[in-house]
C-alpha cells in the first residue's frame, strides 16, 4: 500500500522488467493480428456490409419512397394499413424510418438481387433485420444503399435498435421474401 510518494519520482526512467516487456510485445502483436483480421473479414469473410452512402434531404427521400410505393403497391398489411410494395427483381427498394415505423412493407423474391435504400425522416433509428442480424444505424439526411440478395423465403422483421423515443419499442417493419414467381 503506497501512502507516501515513491522515492524515485521519475518512474519512466526505471528499468522495465523482462516479463512486462514480453506482455507489451504480445499485446502489440495481437493488436497487429486483429487489425489484419478486420481487413480480411471485410474483404473475404462476408461479415460486413458494403454500402453506398449519400447525403440527401429527408423530404426528397420521403418523396422518393412515396413515389416508389405508388408505383409498386400490391396491397396493405393486415389491420395496420401499411402498404406492401412488390419490388421487381434487380430493382431499387425504398424503406423509410420515422417515428415509429419502418415504411413500407417490402416484398422481394428469393435469389434475386435488389438495391435497398434506407433513410430516416426525423431521428437516428436502427435497422435491424431479424433473424438475419443485419444492423445499420440510419440517420436523417443520409441515404444508405445496400445491395442484397435474399437467400431464403419467409417474413423478416425490421426492428429499431437505437432508442428513438416513447414509441421505440413498437417501431417495427417487415420484409417478405417469396419464392420466385409466387408474389403474394
Amino acid at each position: 500500500m503506497a501512502v507516501q510518494p515513491p522515492e524515485a519520482r521519475l518512474w519512466w526512467n526505471e528499468p522495465v522488467a523482462r516479463g512486462e516487456l514480453v506482455w507489451v510485445a504480445v499485446a502489440f502483436l495481437w493488436g497487429v493480428v486483429m487489425f489484419v483480421m478486420m481487413i480480411w473479414w471485410h474483404l473475404e469473410g462476408r461479415q460486413n456490409l458494403s454500402t453506398e452512402v449519400y447525403r440527401i434531404d429527408p423530404e426528397v427521400f420521403r418523396s422518393r419512397v412515396e413515389a416508389f410505393v405508388e408505383q409498386h403497391k400490391v396491397g396493405e398489411e393486415g389491420t395496420t394499413g401499411i402498404p406492401i410494395a412488390r419490388v421487381p427483381p434487380g430493382g431499387d427498394a425504398y424503406m423509410l424510418g420515422r417515428l415509429w415505423e419502418w415504411w413500407p412493407v417490402l416484398e422481394l423474391e428469393k435469389g434475386k438481387t435488389y438495391r435497398l435504400h434506407l433513410s430516416s425522416l426525423d431521428w437516428q433509428h436502427g435497422f435491424s433485420l431479424q433473424p438475419v442480424n443485419m444492423n445499420i444505424q440510419v440517420h436523417p439526411g443520409i441515404e444508405h444503399v445496400l445491395t442484397i440478395t435474399p437467400t431464403e423465403a419467409g417474413v423478416f422483421s425490421v426492428v429499431c435498435n437505437e432508442f428513438c423515443g416513447v414509441g421505440h419499442h413498437q417501431m417495427t417493419g417487415r420484409i417478405r421474401v417469396v419464392e420466385p414467381g409466387k408474389g403474394g
